[in-house]
């Protein structure tokens, strides 16, 4: 197995810790938001958890990118648009929102404000990765939702 098979494991495989990551801190982020609960330190961590397994499966998608032989693929072809521009844009922008909705969640003090800046941020990005995964599906028929690339 050479590297290139190893970082597309570790990638493929990363993305399960972070969509479920993901979808608790929304989960939990509106629970407090609408239930008016404190923003507690398990919060806090979630969310910080969140971040960070977001920011190494960056790590991991930005190697890709150089070495995956579907970036090399002729933007014309829908898979090849896909992987090339779409699937990056996508989970850049993701990663921004979860980023940014961290770091504005630490500068209130105000406990609903918090959950409400999780929620909105991280609820956003949480809609691009689905939208991502659902627009893969359409380009590349041999992948599933949750298929194991």
């Amino acid at each position: 197995m050479n590297f290139y098979q190893i970082l597309k494991s570790a990638h493929s495989g990363w993305r399960y810790i972070v969509f479920v990551l993901l979808v608790i801190a929304v989960i939990q982020a509106l629970a407090g938001w609408f239930g008016k609960n404190p923003y507690t330190e398990g919060n806090r961590k979630l969310n910080v958890f969140t971040l960070v397994s977001a920011h190494i499966q960056l790590v991991f998608g930005l190697i890709l990118y150089f070495l995956s032989p579907l970036t090399k693929m002729a933007s014309s072809e829908a898979v090849g648009r896909y992987w090339k521009m779409e699937h990056i844009s996508m989970m850049i922008l993701a990663i921004i929102l979860i980023t940014v909705g961290n770091a504005k969640s630490k500068k209130v003090t105000d406990a609903i404000t918090k959950h409400k800046m999780i929620a909105i941020f991280f609820g956003i990005a949480l809609i691009i990765v689905v939208a991502a995964i659902f627009m893969m599906t359409r380009a590349d028929a041999s992948r599933t939702f949750f298929g194991v690339s």
